[in-house]
C-alpha cells in the first residue's frame, strides 16, 4: 500500500500520453491545478448500492477461491486486479497510478471440513470460509488529471467481476469480465464512460488473457475525442421544462411495449435511476439547480451518472455507459441533429 504524504503534486495541463493514444491538445484542457496527495483520496465512493470497501490484503487473506466442478480455480478477485495494474503500468509507463479501491458483494459464506458438524453459534473465525461473489475495482492514473467543465477528472482504470455469471457446476470454461478507462469526476467519483472505453463481456480462461485484453483496450481508447466529447455536454443547456419533459418520457418508456421500445433508443436506467436523478436536480450540490435557471446536458449526465451509482456491481458498468450515451442523445436532439430518436424523450 502507498503510504500517504502531505506534499503537493502540480499537475500540468498537457501531459500527454503513450505514443498511439495521441496527445491532448490543450485548446480543450483548462489550466492547471494543484491538488495535494491527501485531499485525493478523500472522495466519496464510485459505486454504492449494497457494496462494501475491502482492501487487496483482505482479499488474498481472507477470501478463499471458488472452483469449477473438475476443481480447477476460477480466476481470484484479486489476480484480476493484478493483471489489469499490471497492464496499466506497462501501457503508460512512467505515469503515477493511485490507490486501488475495491468494492465487494453478496457474501457467501461457507464452512471447513472440520466444522461441519458444528452448530452456528459454536463456530469460530478458523471455521468459517468466506468470498464475495461480486467485485468492482479502480484507480486512477495521478498525472493524467484535468480541468472539465469547473470539475476536476482523473483518467480511471478498473473492471468488475461477477460469479454469478459463471457455471460453477460444470467443468472449467471461459470465465467473464468487464474492463473499462474513462475519465472520473473527482468531486463525486462518478464514471463517465463510453463505447471505446468499455470491455463489456470478456471471456478468458487465463489471467494472461485479461492482461492482453485490457492492452488492447487502453491502445483502442481515444482520451482526445472523450474529454471533447463530455466538455462539449456542457454547451448545451436544458430548461426546467425540457428536464420535466425528459423525466417524464423516461418514465413512460419503462411501460412502453416492446415493439415500440424498439423503435427507440436503448434506455437500461431503472425507476429507482430515475427518481434519483430527479430529487437530485433539486439537492444535488454539484450539478442540481443551485439557484440557476437551467443545467446542462453536462449536469444531466452526472445527475444520472450519481443515480446509477445505486446499482449492483454487476450491471453498474452497463448502465453508466448507457447515461453518456443518452446525455449525448439529448444534446444532439436539442441542437436539432437528432429529432426521430432522441427527440422523442423532448416531445
Amino acid at each position: 500500500m502507498e503510504t500517504m504524504t502531505n506534499e503537493l503534486t502540480v499537475i500540468p495541463g498537457t501531459i500527454g500520453m503513450m505514443d498511439g493514444m495521441g496527445m491532448l491538445k490543450p485548446e480543450f484542457i483548462e489550466d492547471a491545478v494543484i491538488v495535494s496527495e491527501e485531499e485525493q483520496e478523500e472522495h466519496p465512493n464510485f459505486i454504492e448500492s449494497n457494496t462494501s470497501g475491502i482492501t487487496l490484503e483482505e482479499l488474498e487473506r481472507n477470501c478463499i477461491v471458488p472452483s469449477f466442478s473438475d476443481n480447477q480455480l476460477t480466476i481470484s478477485h484479486q489476480t484480476f486486479i493484478h493483471r489489469i495494474e499490471d497492464a496499466a503500468r506497462s501501457y503508460f509507463t512512467g505515469e503515477n497510478l493511485g490507490n486501488t479501491e475495491i468494492r465487494v458483494s453478496h457474501k457467501i459464506l461457507g464452512r471447513v471440513p472440520s466444522a461441519l458438524t458444528k452448530r452456528k453459534e459454536e463456530l469460530k473465525p478458523e471455521d468459517e470460509t468466506i468470498y464475495y461473489q461480486r467485485m468492482a475495482f479502480c484507480f486512477h492514473i495521478r498525472t493524467m488529471s484535468r480541468m472539465m467543465n469547473g470539475e476536476e477528472v482523473h483518467l480511471c482504470i478498473g473492471g468488475v467481476r461477477s460469479l454469478n455469471e459463471e457455471n460453477l457446476y460444470n467443468r472449467k470454461s471461459p470465465e467473464k469480465f468487464k474492463i473499462f478507462i474513462g475519465w472520473r469526476v473527482r468531486v463525486c467519483s462518478n464514471l463517465m464512460l463510453t463505447n471505446d472505453g468499455l470491455t463489456g463481456r470478456l471471456e478468458v480462461m487465463s489471467d494472461t488473457d485479461i492482461y492482453n485484453s485490457a492492452l488492447r483496450l487502453f491502445q483502442d481508447f481515444n482520451p482526445e475525442h472523450n474529454l471533447r466529447l463530455l466538455e462539449n455536454l456542457g454547451r448545451t443547456k436544458i430548461s426546467q421544462e425540457q428536464f420535466c419533459q425528459i423525466i417524464g418520457r423516461l418514465r413512460l418508456y419503462q411501460v412502453l411495449p416492446v415493439s415500440q421500445l424498439r423503435e427507440l433508443p436503448k434506455v437500461i436506467l431503472g425507476d429507482s435511476n430515475i427518481n434519483a436523478a430527479t430529487k437530485n436536480y433539486v439537492d444535488n450540490p454539484n450539478f442540481g439547480l443551485r439557484g440557476r435557471e437551467n443545467i446542462s446536458c453536462w449536469d444531466l449526465m452526472q445527475l444520472l451518472n450519481d443515480a446509477a451509482k445505486q446499482s449492483y456491481i454487476d450491471k453498474f458498468l452497463e448502465r453508466n455507459q448507457n447515461c453518456t450515451d443518452f446525455a449525448v442523445g439529448i444534446q444532439k436532439a436539442l441542437n436539432g441533429e437528432d429529432t426521430e430518436n432522441y427527440g422523442w424523450f423532448l416531445s
